[in-house]
């Protein structure tokens, strides 16, 4: 498992499977003769995406970033369609770690697409149950809405066997909220209505979680979004506010779902890599 240094933070990616989905899809309007010589793709046009959670341990606290895409959610045919080609192994990792399922206290999520959501919930007994029996899951007012109510376009990525067990323990936000001092969600929209990124700093040491509205570092320049995103111009918005500062105040930027780098930085240019954090293949 790789770990980073923010301050006095801990980072650790755990295992949360993988998908392998369409290099068109995730790059958009770009062409692929562009986009293919950031990221590799096999030959049906697929490219390997992780789904690790980030284990932050700050402040004598245990956050979760995300939750991967769980176990025994999916049928063949679901498998087959988001090229899972590999569950969750999260709450194994964390066990190796000494911690317990118990000793979760917060779960910071950025959104509720299922490949980060999905990991919330397990089933016991022909019902679904929470996975963190006492974590507070956190995330945007708008976010929470549209999971318990999705339109016609997102309800293929709102599942109501991640959200309907766990909704006692879902404190949303508006806006931005501090999590522990040094930890902040702020809402962006974009990728999806209630999509929220993640600020952590402590001293000098800063670093920000774009989620999927940079879910690898190849999706680095401000114009390169996804075609499943729901707002594209508002991904696009906040990742010139986003990129901006963070390549102005030599922030680390951290992924979710890059199957090459865990983080990294740029100078103040964004065009090359000053320090990394590669994945461990």
């Amino acid at each position: 498992m790789e770990t980073l240094q923010i301050g006095e933070m801990k980072l650790t990616w755990l295992n949360g499977g993988v998908t392998h989905l369409d290099g068109g899809a995730m790059f958009g309007v770009v062409p692929k003769p562009l986009w293919s010589k950031r990221y590799p793709v096999n030959d049906r046009n697929q490219i390997e995406l992780r789904t690790d959670p980030i284990l932050v341990q700050a402040n004598g606290l245990n956050i979760l970033i995300d939750s991967g895409v769980g176990n025994g959610k999916m049928n063949d045919k679901q498998k087959r369609n988001f090229g899972v080609t590999e569950e969750s192994n999260l709450v194994a990792d964390l066990d190796t770690l000494g911690i317990g399922t118990n000793d979760i206290d917060y779960i910071l999520m950025t959104h509720l697409h299922f490949d980060h959501a999905c990991g919330l919930t397990k089933c016991e007994s022909d019902a679904w149950v929470p996975v963190f029996e006492r974590a507070e899951i956190i995330t945007t007012q708008t976010e929470w809405n549209e999971m318990k109510n999705p339109n016609i376009r997102s309800k293929s990525t709102y599942w109501a066997e991640n959200w309907e067990a766990v909704a006692p323990l879902v404190r949303p936000f508006e806006g931005e909220k501090e999590i522990t001092e040094g930890i902040t969600m702020i809402h962006t929209g974009g990728h999806s209505d209630g999509h929220a990124i993640i600020i952590i700093k402590d001293g000098a040491d800063r670093l920000i979680h774009m989620a999927d509205i940079m879910p690898t570092h190849a999706h680095a320049n401000v114009l390169w979004v996804l075609a499943y995103d729901d707002y594209p111009m508002t991904s696009i918005k906040a990742k010139e506010k986003w990129m901006k500062t963070g390549l102005e105040n030599g922030s680390w930027y951290s992924f979710y779902h890059d199957a090459y780098y865990r983080a990294l930085k740029w100078d103040v240019t964004g065009k090359e890599i000053i320090a990394e954090l590669k994945r461990n293949r």
